[in-house]
């Protein structure tokens, strides 16, 4: 079964993630602007919600554990390879949240659900017992042992930009999700008003932290470091935004909006990468990745950047239905593309 408001919801995480990155990369420095609060909410948001649809797509798709273990490898290296242009990249763990679900995929929503309070819980545990600031350079960003044992595995599991743990509670919790019935008019009002009200109570819930120095930080709706009121909050934005996208998917429809906004959400994995390579590639090329450029600016880029990826993906389609990486995915995981 595929819906389109899945599609949607997956080009609006995309969106989210490039405003994120872009941010990012040009090193624009912290101001109150409109154009810098709006990324700040996306912040850890976005690629939560893309996460989250991983799941979703990946239990609706019913893909062999075996192919899934195929995919699994494919995004890992794709990610490695990522990585050494961009640190902060997400390939690499998601293709290790892949893995780490195959066990779990036949478990029901509930034993779904289970193993995320679980994990998250037991990541906690990790947050408090560890040393979180190992390994990294937080005024340039950068993690100095990631290519050794040590660190590449307190990276991947702990202390990354998406750690398996607890990122991978986002996984879960979507093929949790997918297995309602999502199609159903009265599933996705559930869904919207379910996930704003949990997002609320949540938020709520980490304001009354603020006063508290040791707790401030560990109970923060912040990704850095990703502490169980973040993944909680992020699980009720993905669930409303999932809600919301699939409850407008029919009005859409009749404004010849959603194929515009959902052919791209099916070429994520290509776009991306080209994020990386070519939007930031030509920013770095023009010299705008100093720090030069204001939020309003770089918030201009990259929504003009995801326009061009709609574009893009629109004229591709009409060439193959899938983007070229994910046609080579295809290609090399089940030996044929179409």
């Amino acid at each position: 079964m595929r819906l389109t408001g899945l599609d949607i919801a997956r080009f609006l995480a995309f969106t989210g993630m490039v405003l994120v990155n872009f941010r990012i990369a040009a090193q624009v420095s912290g101001t109150n602007d409109w154009a810098f609060q709006i990324t700040h909410l996306l912040k850890g948001r976005a690629a939560a919600l893309f996460v989250v649809l991983a799941g979703v797509g990946i239990t609706l798709a019913n893909a062999r554990p075996a192919l899934m273990a195929k995919r699994a490898l494919f995004l890992f290296a794709i990610g490695l390879l990522n990585q050494i242009i961009f640190p902060a990249d997400i390939l690499h763990y998601y293709g290790v949240y892949f893995l780490c679900a195959i066990p779990m995929m036949r478990l029901s929503p509930l034993g779904l659900l289970i193993a995320s309070a679980l994990i998250l819980a037991l990541s906690f545990v990790m947050l408090i017992g560890l040393n979180y600031e190992a390994g990294w350079n937080w005024i340039t960003l950068e993690y100095s042992d990631f290519w050794t044992v040590k660190g590449f595995i307190r990276n991947l599991f702990y202390n990354g930009w998406h750690p398996v743990l607890p990122w991978i509670t986002f996984l879960l919790f979507g093929m949790a999700l997918a297995k309602a019935n999502l199609s159903n008019r009265t599933t996705q009002i559930k869904l919207l008003t379910g996930g704003i009200i949990w997002t609320i109570a949540i938020t709520a819930l980490s304001h009354s932290f603020q006063n508290e120095l040791e707790l401030r930080e560990l109970m923060g709706l912040s990704p850095i470091p990703p502490g169980p009121l973040y993944i909680l909050a992020g699980i009720g934005t993905s669930t409303a935004m999932i809600g919301a996208t699939l409850l407008a998917t029919p009005l859409l429809t009749r404004l010849n909006i959603a194929t515009w906004l959902a052919t791209p959400g099916r070429q994520t994995l290509t776009l991306y990468v080209a994020h990386i390579l070519i939007g930031m590639g030509i920013l770095e090329a023009i010299g705008r990745l100093d720090g030069s450029l204001s939020s309003p600016a770089i918030f201009t880029i990259a929504i003009a950047f995801a326009t061009l990826t709609s574009l893009y993906a629109h004229a591709w389609s009409r060439i193959n239905s899938r983007g070229p990486l994910e046609a080579l995915m295809r290609k090399i995981t089940e030996g044929q593309a179409k």
